[in-house]
């Protein structure tokens, strides 16, 4: 899809070439190695842990701010914070509020680590901080060329900004040059660390994935700490195995799903979804949550690959009636060979209220009336196409942002996300709100630059929001490649500033639109669709999901 979805509809003339599922029945059939310790052992011996690395956080008053904050982004790095997040809440606060000592550091790491994590966090940061480390004139010590640490410490905290910030433009665009001229003489693991970073910031990565490559840098580390080193590789290991089950678990779903449906058309690509499902939250209490969305990706797909690919745009409407409706009766009008997906759309959502608490049943009104907005801009698109019309980019982009997907996706999320999903959270979400409109302005455009360079499955393709950008402004693809580079990065400040000026109340529901956002930028690394295209992720997945750590 485009991070779910795709850029337009057609009409019905294509018949929905995709690339077939990359992995088959791997993970249906796959049974983990016998294991050196008992999960029961795990546990046990990670709880102890756990209880070690709390007691660092006692001494919190008397360790230098320096210590704490490098102890916090180790925790956050490793994948291991949200078992104390009331500890790490505490001494950001207080690091927040008693500015002084860190203030006085002359050190660039511990600044610009103090800076990215107190505006991660929702605490508001001036970028006068950098200052002391510019000289007479103005510009940046050349002696920060030889602090790598630094650099790149001063290099992810600049993507923390906020629209209008140009300061740190200047600070990003110093930081990324003088580490791209330090790369090729950096040892690992500071060179695989840059690498990662030059190619997505950190604030912008997803974090499981960050996890699983920092547990191998953090050993290399002469200061790592081993308890907290053993405990990241206890979790890691932990929810491997779980995330394995899932798996296994959505894999013989779809195969149900996918082969009673019979819509060969449509991408074959739950691996994929499920791997997306991890990066907007992987925590093991969320276990629900992932399925749920999960399910819905994946029907979302099936839908938007109807519209796009294959219906006509008479069965386009057709769809869109009987969606508005949601009533098992109107399965009989539908064409023949979308009865059963019809069936199965309304039968899947009664099984995710099914699976709500009492107290969280209300939730599913929020997510039929954006299923219906869903099929609605999916219809919109087709409607363009069957009267071969080219959108404003302004009115392409108002009926777009919704068929990505992401809104929607982010609404499923938070069906499922237990007692972090608030009423108030939804209210907030269902009005589409600035950071929301961003995490879905950076899936439509990376899309849509992607799809732009690629060969198209149907010569009859509308014209998408890159297209339309490019006609109305008369620009070249390289132009409009820049305007919407530069779309992209405005989208991203909007979302940093949200996360600082959101209610502290919602602001939990509103990091998994962030992680929503993370994702868009792993999907289309490099200009690529790497879910429709599903051999980018191949080997994403297989260190993800069949990595193992010893212990």
């Amino acid at each position: 899809m485009d991070p779910t979805g795709v850029a337009a509809a057609a009409d019905g003339t294509g018949t929905g070439t995709s690339q077939p599922c990359a992995w088959g029945d791997f993970f249906v059939t796959y049974t983990l190695p016998p294991s050196q310790r008992s999960e029961e052992w795990m546990r046990e011996r990670a709880d102890e842990l756990k209880g070690k690395v709390r007691q660092m956080f006692v001494g919190g008053t008397t360790m230098s701010t320096a210590d704490m904050l490098r102890l916090v982004d180790t925790l956050e790095r490793l994948g291991i914070d949200k078992h104390f997040q009331e500890e790490i809440g505490v001494a950001l606060s207080r690091i927040h509020t008693s500015g002084e000592e860190q203030d006085s550091s002359n050190d660039l790491h511990v600044v610009a680590l103090k800076f990215c994590l107190l505006r991660q966090h929702g605490f508001w940061v001036s970028t006068d901080v950098f200052d002391k480390f510019r000289d007479d004139t103005g510009n940046f010590s050349k002696d920060l060329a030889t602090d790598p640490m630094g650099l790149l410490s001063l290099y992810n905290a600049a993507h923390m900004a906020v629209p209008g910030e140009a300061a740190l433009d200047e600070i990003a665009a110093f930081a990324r040059r003088h580490l791209e001229l330090a790369k090729p003489k950096l040892r690992s693991p500071m060179a695989e660390q840059v690498s990662r970073a030059l190619e997505i910031p950190r604030p912008r990565f997803m974090r499981r994935l960050e996890a699983m490559h920092y547990v191998t840098e953090y050993e290399q580390e002469e200061a790592h700490n081993t308890a907290i080193l053993e405990l990241a590789k206890l979790e890691f290991n932990i929810l491997r195995s779980l995330h394995l089950k899932e798996l296994k678990e959505i894999s013989l779903w779809w195969s149900d799903l996918y082969n009673d449906v019979k819509l060969t058309y449509a991408r074959n690509r739950i691996v994929e979804t499920y791997l997306y499902t991890c990066g907007v939250f992987h925590e093991e209490e969320n276990s629900r949550a992932r399925l749920m969305l999960a399910k819905g990706f994946a029907l979302l797909s099936l839908l938007d690959d109807t519209y796009d690919t294959h219906a006509t745009f008479k069965e386009c409407q057709i769809l869109t009636e009987a969606i508005q409706r949601w009533d098992e009766s109107c399965a009989p009008i539908l064409p023949e060979y979308l009865r059963m997906f019809y069936v199965k759309m309304r039968s899947n959502l009664s099984e995710f209220e099914d699976n709500l608490e009492p107290w969280e049943k209300y939730r599913m009104t929020y997510i039929k009336e954006m299923f219906k907005l869903q099929s609605k801009k999916y219809l919109k698109e087709a409607e363009w196409f069957s009267k071969n019309y080219t959108p404003s980019f302004k009115e392409h982009v108002d009926v777009s942002l919704i068929s990505t997907g992401l809104p929607m996706l982010f609404l499923v999320a938070l069906m499922g996300a237990g007692k972090l999903a608030t009423k108030e959270a939804f209210d907030w979400a269902l009005h589409i709100p600035d950071m929301v409109r961003g995490c879905a302005e950076t899936g439509r455009f990376l899309n849509d630059i992607s799809s732009y360079f690629k060969p198209r499955s149907s010569k009859m393709d509308a014209a998408s929001s890159f297209e339309c950008y490019m006609k109305e402004h008369s620009m070249t693809p390289s132009d409009a490649v820049a305007a919407f580079a530069s779309m992209v990065e405005h989208a991203w400040r909007r979302i940093n500033q949200g996360c600082m000026e959101l209610d502290r109340g919602i602001l939990p529901a509103a990091q998994l639109a962030v992680n929503m956002t993370r994702m868009n930028e792993v999907l289309y690394l490099h200009g690529r669709d790497a879910y429709t295209s599903s051999d980018f992720l191949r080997e994403t997945a297989a260190s993800l999901f069949l990595k193992d750590f010893p212990i």
